[in-house]
């Protein structure tokens, strides 16, 4: 029977990016996949761009990073965000840096990214078995001797010396996360914390459908629980048919989804207009003023027309009557304030990316390897690591499986 020195559960970012250093480095490799191709997730990401990673400077990076950005540490500094990049364009894959320090596809499709990390591991003879499904492990004296898969039509036990789990989290399941390797994990021993989405559209109480796919640009989205400030953000946000998306809500979607799990009051609020302070408004409404009458006049002047009536509302101002100096008041109080109460979050299937995972107690930071069992180790979304949207979790699948598969290939050279 053949053995690999190591087999890899889940071609996904982490999984194709540590086969290929494991190959290149004289290993004889397994990836195995469940769907039909690798990288689903990395061919939708971005909707359909891929933002493979950003250019922050490093302590900036792990400032984006929860639970505890320490951890990440050793990894991101031995295979760092701009590695990823020099990667990238070794492989023939040109990159650009877009706003916010963000990092894309020259050519602007996520395929590229997967094929050329795909044409990669098997240049480097990482042999790929898709439509391949892990079933469970075989544990023996602490240590995984195989895996149990379902491949094609048949059930077969495939053996390697080292196994590398990174099968994501349980966000996009239809890519194929659908939370396998936490079952595995916990047949290994390990702790898997409380799981829930991260990076996700945010509902919003007595929503108007009115405001559905309303986009607002150059606003400030500011996060308030129980009352009191936790964070804000400076962009864009999109209205859905249940709530808010958009840059701005999904960054803060992070800290609003575990304040609504401990069942705190949850509040957005929009300055519609961060570059002007009230006075400022106040001589921009007079200058306007000029040329219109009315409350409605007036707004539209100020907003697009999709708000209008629900700011109005907001304001409690009549928009056919005649601006008045009370109306002003409001107008600015509200431009610079409207209040949403949000009552919940879409579900995993619109996530980005999976808060909680496997204990990072119980994984070795310098190696990635599990404290419990001797010969596996982890990379990715599957540990209790994420991050702000903004190529920072694809980072985290880089620089973990990097880590990951050198520690192991420094840990075969020295039983030889």
């Amino acid at each position: 029977m053949q053995i690999y020195d190591l087999i890899i559960v889940g071609a996904g970012a982490a999984g194709l990016l540590g086969a290929g250093t494991a190959a290149e480095k004289g290993l004889k490799v397994l990836l195995i996949e469940k769907m039909e191709k690798p990288a689903r997730k990395i061919r939708i990401s971005g909707k359909g761009r891929c933002n493979i990673t950003n250019t922050k400077q490093h302590d900036d990076f792990l400032a984006h990073v929860y639970s505890n950005s320490r951890f990440l540490n050793p990894a991101l500094r031995n295979f760092s965000n701009f590695q990823t990049i020099e990667f990238f364009n070794s492989l023939g894959l040109q990159t650009v840096i877009e706003r916010g320090e963000r990092v894309f596809p020259e050519s602007g499709k996520a395929w590229d990214v997967a094929e050329c990390l795909v044409k990669w591991a098997k240049k480097s003879g990482v042999e790929i078995f898709c439509n391949a499904k892990v079933k469970s492990l075989n544990i023996e004296n602490c240590r995984i001797t195989g895996v149990n898969t379902n491949f094609g039509n048949s059930e077969k036990t495939i053996e390697a010396k080292y196994f590398l789990i990174a099968t994501g989290g349980i966000s996009y399941p239809l890519t194929g996360s659908t939370g396998d390797g936490y079952n595995f994990a916990k047949q290994a021993g390990h702790t898997v914390t409380d799981l829930h989405p991260s990076l996700v559209p945010l509902k919003i109480k007595n929503h108007n459908i009115q405001l559905n796919r309303l986009q607002l640009k150059n606003i400030s989205l500011s996060l308030y629980v129980d009352g009191k400030y936790v964070d804000d953000e400076f962009g864009e946000a999109e209205f859905n048919r249940t709530g808010i998306t958009g840059a701005l809500a999904l960054r803060l979607s992070r800290k609003a989804v575990s304040a609504i799990i401990a069942k705190k009051h949850v509040e957005i609020r929009l300055d519609l207009k961060p570059a002007l302070n009230c006075e400022q408004l106040k001589n921009r409404i007079a200058r306007e003023m000029q040329t219109v009458t009315t409350n409605y006049a007036l707004l539209c002047k100020m907003l697009p027309l999709q708000i209008v009536n629900i700011f109005a509302e907001k304001a409690n101002i009549k928009l056919q009557n005649r601006i008045t100096d009370a109306d002003i008041e409001k107008i600015i109080a509200s431009l610079k304030n409207i209040t949403f109460e949000i009552c919940g979050f879409n579900g995993f299937d619109e996530a980005i990316v999976t808060a909680g995972g496997v204990s990072l107690n119980e994984i070795d930071s310098k190696t990635m390897r599990s404290k419990i069992l001797e010969n596996l180790y982890f990379a990715g979304e599957i540990i209790n690591l994420d991050a702000n949207t903004g190529g920072y979790n694809l980072q985290i699948a880089f620089s973990t499986a990097r880590l990951a598969t050198q520690s192991i290939a420094k840990q075969l050279k020295k039983s030889f």
